[in-house]
C-alpha cells in the first residue's frame, strides 16, 4: 500500500509533463480546414513559431488549393493575406533548421501560391537546395527540378546537376511517377544516350503491375514529345494506362493526350473511339466556359454533324464569357473542321494568337488586319529565338499586306543562321507569299526577296554540309516540305546522308524509308543500306514501322538484291501482330505490299473479316479528313488487286458504289498535251469514231485513251459515238451525266489497246525510273483484255518527237507497230 501511493504522485508529474510537451501550436494548425483558420493561428503565434510550424502551415496552405478545380482556386487571395507574408519571413529565417524534405516541399508550395522567383526566400531556399543537392531523396529532387523548370531555369548548372545526378542513379529509381517527373524536366540537357537509358527505364517499370494514374504516362509522352522522339513500346504501354483511365479522364485530360498524340503523328483507333463516348458523355455536365472549351477542342473535330451542330449552339452561347486564350482556341477548332460560325469571331482579343485562324476563316476586318501587323512586328522586333522569329515571320506573310517590311528583313538576317532546315523552309513559304503579293511578280522579283532565298539556300547548304549525325540530320529533314526545299537543299540533303550511309540502323531506317518516299527520291545506294539493315535487324524494328520500311521499295518500284528476303523478313515479323496494328496501318501496309505483287494469306483474311472492317469503320470516323479518304481508297484498290491477281482468295468486289459515286464527283480534265495526243491519235487511226477518250474500265480504272484493232492491226470504228465529249478547257463532259464501264464485245483476234498518257508524277523526282503506280495499272488492265501502251512524257517532249509528222510516227510505232521515229 505504502508502495502504491509513492508510485501516484510519479505518475501524476509524468502526465504533466506529457501534456507541458505536447505541440498544441502544431495541433492548432493540423485542425484547420480553410485558410482563414491557418493565417488565425499563424497571427495569434507569430513569436512561437518553429520551423515546423512554419513548414506545416506553407504546406496546408498549398494543400486546400490543389484539391479544388482550377477556377475555384482562390491563390490570389491567399498570395494577398498579410500573414502570408509573415510565413514567407519566418521560412526565410528558418531555412537553415529545414530538413531536406521540408526545405523543398516549402519551394515548392511558396511557387504554387505565386511566390516570385525574384522574392529573397525562393532565392535563399534555391541556394540551400543546391548545397543539399548530392544528398535530396529522389522524390524531393523531381520536386525541386519541377521548381526550377517553373522559374525556366531549364539550363541553370543547378538543372545540370540533377540531370547528373538522375544518370547516375537511374537504375534505383523504381517509383515511375518520380522518374516522369524528371525526365519531362530535364529534356532540354539530356543526351541522346541517357534519352534511350531514360525509355528503356520507363518501360521497364510500366511492366509493373501496380495500377497508374494517367498524369504519369502522360508526362512520359510529353517527354517523347518534347523530344520529337516516339518510342512505340513505350507509346502503346501508356496508352494502354490511358484506356483504363478513359472513364475518370475529363475533357481537359483527353485534349492533352490527343494534343500529344497528334505532334507525335501517333493515331489510336481504341483510344480515339474511348475518348470520343467519353467525351459526348461529358457535353451535359460542360456548361461552364472553361470544361465547355476543353470540350470543344477535343470532341468538335471527330464529331458527328448532330454533335458538331450541338457544340456550335453552345460555343455561341457560351462566348461572351470566354477569355482569350478559350477564344482562340475554339478557332483553331473551327478552322480545323472548316466552320463558318462567324459570329464568335467578334469576342476575340487575343489578336497576336490569332491570327493565322482568323486569315484561313477568311474573317474581313482590315482595321483589326492592320493592328494585328503593327503588334506583330513589335514582337518580332523584341523576339530573339530563331523559332519564334520564324513563326511571327509566317504569320505575317499570311496578313493581307502587299509589302515585306525591312524589319522582318533585318531580323531574318539575324537569326537565319541557326535556323534548323525545317525553320529555313517556314521562312522560304513566307517569302514565296509576298512575292505573290507583289504586283506584276511574275515579270519581276524584288533583289530583296532573291537576296533572302540566296541566304536560306546558302545556311541550309552549310548545315547540311557541316552535319555528323545522321539521327539529327533525320530529326529535321521529317517536317521538311515544299518546293523551295525540293529545288534548292534536297540534292544536298541526299549528299548529306549518302555520306553517312554507315550510320543507317534499325533505329533510323524507317524515317529514311519514309523521307525517300516523301521525296519521291530514288537511290539505289540507299535503298540497298535500308534493305540490309532490316533484314539483319528485323527483330529490333518496330513491327509496325515495317510500313515505312518497305513504303519506298513498293512505292519506287525497286526491288533491292535482297528483295524476297526483305519482304519475307517484314511478313514474318509483323503477322504475329496484326491485332495491334490501327486498321487504317494495317490497310495501307497490305497495299503497299499489293503493289510490289505480295498478297500475304494471313494479311488478307485479316483484313477483309467482318470484325476488321467493323472495326475500320468506326475509326474511320475519328480520323482526319485526308487519311480518311486515303484510308477508303487504299482498301479499294486492295479490294481490286485481290479480285484481279488473287481470284482464289474469293474476297469478293464490295466497291461498286463507291467508286460510282467517286466518279459522279469527279472532274476529268485531260492536258494541252493529252489534247494533243488525242488529236494526233484521231489522224492516225482515221478518225474520231476510232479513238475513246477517258474510258472507264470494269473496276474503275479510268483510261486516257481506247481504241481497238482488228487482227490484221486495222483500226476499228466504234458502233457508237464516245458517250462524252472534250470542252475547249479539257473538261470531259460524260453526256449522260455519269460515266460508263460498259463496253462492245470485241470481234475474234481483235484487240482492245489502252493508251496511257504518263506525266512526271508517275515517275521519281530525279530520273526516269518509273513508280509502281503506273506498273500495277499495267498489271491490271492487262488481266482486264487490254495491250497497254505507255506514252512517258519525256518520250512526248523530247526534241526527237518536234514535229507532227514524228508524233505521228511515234503513235504508229507503239499502237500499230508501224512507222518510225
Amino acid at each position: 500500500m505504502f508502495r502504491l501511493r509513492c508510485v501516484n504522485p510519479c505518475l501524476r508529474r509524468l502526465l504533466h509533463v506529457g501534456a507541458i510537451n505536447r505541440d498544441q501550436i502544431l495541433e492548432g494548425l493540423q485542425v484547420c480546414s480553410t485558410e482563414d483558420q491557418v493565417f488565425d493561428v499563424v497571427s495569434r503565434n507569430k513569436a512561437k513559431l518553429t520551423v515546423d510550424h512554419v513548414g506545416c502551415a506553407v504546406r496546408m496552405l498549398w494543400d486546400f488549393q490543389k484539391d479544388r478545380p482550377c477556377f475555384l482556386r482562390t491563390i490570389d487571395l491567399t498570395n494577398s493575406h498579410p500573414q502570408f507574408v509573415t510565413l514567407q519571413v519566418l521560412a526565410e529565417n528558418k531555412i537553415t533548421q529545414m530538413d531536406d524534405l521540408t526545405l523543398v516541399d516549402v519551394l515548392y508550395a511558396f511557387l504554387r501560391l505565386k511566390v516570385e522567383p525574384q522574392n529573397s526566400v525562393v532565392q535563399q531556399i534555391v541556394s540551400e537546395a543546391w548545397l543539399r543537392i548530392d544528398r535530396l531523396p529522389m522524390s524531393s529532387l523531381s520536386k525541386l527540378a519541377v521548381c526550377l523548370f517553373d522559374q525556366q531555369l531549364q539550363t541553370s548548372p543547378l538543372m545540370g546537376r540533377i540531370t547528373s545526378i538522375l544518370d547516375q542513379k537511374l537504375t534505383t529509381i523504381d517509383d515511375l511517377r518520380i522518374l516522369s517527373i524528371l525526365m519531362n524536366t530535364v529534356t532540354i540537357l539530356v543526351s541522346p544516350r541517357l534519352r534511350d537509358a531514360l525509355i528503356s527505364r520507363a518501360n521497364h517499370l510500366l511492366n509493373s503491375p501496380r495500377p497508374l494514374a494517367a498524369n504519369t504516362p502522360r508526362r512520359l509522352v510529353q517527354f517523347m514529345r518534347n523530344f520529337k522522339y516516339m518510342d512505340r513500346p513505350l507509346l502503346e504501354k501508356c496508352n494502354r494506362v490511358f484506356m483504363h483511365n478513359i472513364s475518370r479522364m475529363d475533357a481537359d485530360d483527353i485534349s492533352i493526350i490527343l494534343g500529344l498524340y497528334q505532334s507525335l503523328q501517333f493515331n489510336n483507333c481504341d483510344f480515339r473511339l474511348a475518348a470520343k463516348e467519353r467525351l459526348i458523355e461529358l457535353i451535359n455536365i460542360s456548361t461552364g466556359a472553361f470544361s465547355f472549351c476543353k470540350l470543344f477542342v477535343a470532341l468538335a473535330p471527330t464529331a458527328s454533324m448532330k454533335i458538331r451542330e450541338r457544340l456550335d449552339n453552345m460555343a455561341y452561347l457560351l462566348a461572351d464569357e470566354l477569355n482569350p486564350q478559350q477564344v482562340r482556341a475554339i478557332l483553331e477548332v473551327l478552322e480545323e473542321i472548316q466552320s463558318r460560325n462567324l459570329s464568335l469571331l467578334n469576342n476575340s482579343a487575343e489578336l497576336t494568337r490569332i491570327t493565322r485562324t482568323l486569315v484561313l476563316l477568311h474573317y474581313q476586318n482590315s482595321e483589326l488586319f492592320a493592328t494585328l501587323r503593327k503588334l506583330l512586328l513589335s514582337f518580332l522586333q523584341k523576339s530573339f529565338y530563331p523559332s519564334e522569329v520564324v513563326m511571327l515571320t509566317r504569320v505575317l506573310s499570311m496578313l493581307p499586306s502587299p509589302r515585306l517590311d525591312k524589319d522582318v528583313v533585318s531580323r531574318l538576317d539575324e537569326v537565319v543562321a541557326q535556323c534548323n532546315l525545317h525553320e529555313l523552309t517556314t521562312v522560304s513559304f513566307a517569302i514565296s507569299k509576298w512575292i505573290q503579293k507583289e504586283p506584276f511578280y511574275r515579270h519581276n522579283t524584288h533583289s530583296k526577296y532573291i537576296r533572302l532565298l540566296q541566304r536560306l539556300s546558302h545556311c541550309g547548304c552549310e548545315r547540311l554540309q557541316t552535319a555528323d549525325q545522321l539521327d539529327l540530320v533525320m530529326d529535321e529533314l521529317k517536317f521538311v516540305s515544299g518546293e523551295w526545299f525540293e529545288e534548292m537543299l534536297l540534292e544536298d540533303a541526299i549528299v548529306t546522308v549518302s555520306r553517312m550511309i554507315d550510320q543507317i540502323n534499325w533505329n533510323n531506317v524507317s524515317d529514311l524509308g519514309f523521307f525517300l518516299t516523301r521525296m519521291n527520291y530514288f537511290h539505289q545506294p540507299l535503298l540497298d543500306r535500308i534493305a540490309s539493315v532490316a533484314v539483319e535487324h528485323i527483330d529490333k524494328i518496330h513491327f509496325s514501322a515495317t510500313y515505312a520500311t518497305l513504303l519506298p521499295f513498293s512505292v519506287m518500284n525497286y526491288e533491292p538484291p535482297q528483295a524476297d528476303e526483305l519482304y519475307d523478313a517484314c511478313i514474318k515479323h509483323f503477322t504475329p501482330h496484326m491485332s495491334s496494328f490501327e486498321p487504317h496501318l494495317l490497310v495501307l501496309l497490305a497495299f503497299s505490299l499489293a503493289v510490289a505483287g505480295r498478297f500475304p494469306e494471313e494479311l488478307v483474311r485479316k483484313i477483309f473479316s467482318i470484325d476488321f472492317l467493323g472495326k475500320l469503320d468506326l475509326q474511320l470516323e475519328c480520323l482526319p479528313n485526308n487519311l480518311n479518304m486515303r484510308t477508303r481508297q487504299r482498301l479499294m484498290e486492295l479490294n481490286r488487286a485481290l479480285c484481279l491477281e488473287c481470284p482464289e482468295f474469293q474476297v469478293p468486289w464490295f466497291h461498286e458504289h463507291y467508286c460510282q459515286q467517286l466518279k459522279k464527283k469527279e472532274n476529268v480534265t485531260i492536258s494541252p498535251l493529252q489534247q494533243q495526243i488525242h488529236k494526233m491519235l484521231v489522224e492516225v487511226l482515221g478518225g474520231i469514231n476510232f479513238v475513246q477518250v477517258a474510258v472507264v474500265t470494269p473496276y474503275y480504272y479510268t483510261v486516257d485513251f481506247e481504241c481497238k484493232l482488228d487482227k490484221h492491226l486495222k483500226p476499228l470504228c466504234y458502233s457508237e459515238p464516245s458517250s462524252l465529249q472534250i470542252s475547249s478547257k479539257g473538261k470531259v463532259v460524260w453526256e449522260s451525266g455519269s460515266p460508263k464501264n460498259t463496253r462492245e464485245e470485241l470481234p475474234p483476234g481483235a484487240q482492245r489497246i489502252a493508251v496511257d498518257f504518263l506525266d512526271s508524277r508517275l515517275f521519281c523526282k530525279n530520273s526516269h525510273h518509273i513508280k509502281s503506280e503506273a506498273l500495277i495499272r499495267k498489271r491490271h488492265l492487262e488481266i482486264l483484255g487490254y495491250r497497254v501502251v505507255q506514252i512517258p512524257h519525256f518520250e512526248w517532249n523530247s526534241l526527237e518527237l518536234s514535229t507532227a509528222d514524228a508524233w505521228k510516227d511515234y503513235l504508229k510505232q507503239k499502237i500499230l507497230g508501224q512507222g518510225c521515229l
